[in-house]
């Protein structure tokens, strides 16, 4: 097929040999089979932030770190460089966010470079060479969506221990691959010791793969490991191999207001004296 033109500077620098076909294309991106010397890759074409469909951008941009001061002051303004750079810093984080969670032994596709704005990665693959079916897309028993439903636990499970929230996780950006899910797309990953909105990510993400699982396996439905894995974390016991069971105890003490005002009178005081000392500076 004809080079898309996004693609072509991949192609004049030797990083692509040839574009076979457009594999699929979603809210933030196109992909495309490209031939790089003997081997078959993808492609991922992230498109403009005004052409992309994904919302809320600005709650997975929180805690995402930048070069240095200056791209962080564009950025903050909205400035033409700031507006670049943040499609950098949103490009990026993809792959890092791969090269992280391959590291810590989640199955995600293996990243090569992102050059001008594309993500050049490994193909995933069905047990024919095909290109692998998304987890939307695949035959499900009961039994086989209870084993997939344990795998991608683990896999969610290993992702916060190595401090990474998928953040958009669902059967649509699962592929599965001959040895089971392959979690993709992670360009809104977020960093979850820097998010403040980590939990209700994570919870999401679970809840997600609940109510899909449980249309197959319908124990699953009430289940909460979303709550129970992001209270095993918050509490610092969530470990690689923790065991988990779906089920969150219920704090039925009474809250201690008394307790909680006197926290809201400190920080009240502080947010005072730091007033005070700002003041004081700029006197």
């Amino acid at each position: 097929m004809k080079i898309p033109k996004r693609i072509q500077p991949l192609v004049e620098e030797g990083l692509i040999d040839s574009v076979a076909r457009q594999l699929m294309s979603g809210k933030e991106a196109t992909v495309f089979v490209v031939r790089c010397g003997n081997e078959i890759r993808c492609a991922k074409v992230y498109k403009e932030a005004s052409q992309r469909s994904f919302r809320q951008a600005a709650s997975y941009q929180e805690g995402r770190k930048v070069k240095n001061s200056r791209q962080a002051r564009a950025m903050e303004k909205g400035t033409r460089y700031g507006r670049k750079m943040q499609e950098e810093v949103w490009q990026n984080a993809e792959v890092d966010a791969l090269y992280r969670l391959a590291a810590a032994g989640v199955r995600v596709p293996k990243p090569y470079i992102c050059f001008e704005g594309v993500l050049l990665m490994e193909l995933v693959t069905d047990a024919e060479g095909n290109a692998a079916p998304r987890l939307n897309d695949v035959d499900l028993s009961e039994a086989l969506a209870l084993d997939y439903h344990a795998r991608l636990l683990r896999q969610v499970v290993l992702m916060l221990c190595a401090g990474v929230i998928h953040g958009d996780l669902s059967e649509y950006n699962i592929l599965v691959d001959s040895a089971g899910p392959v979690i993709i797309d992670l360009p809104q990953a977020i960093d979850a010791a820097g998010n403040t909105e980590a939990g209700t990510m994570l919870k999401r993400d679970v809840d997600n793969l609940r109510n899909f699982f449980s249309v197959f396996a319908p124990q699953l439905a009430r289940t909460q490991y979303g709550k129970e894995i992001w209270q095993l974390y918050g509490a610092g016991l969530l470990q690689p191999d923790s065991v988990l069971t779906g089920q969150v105890e219920i704090d039925t003490r009474p809250a201690d207001v008394g307790a909680v005002m006197h926290e809201i009178a400190l920080a009240e005081q502080e947010e005072h004296e730091r007033q005070l000392r700002l003041q004081q500076l700029a006197s």
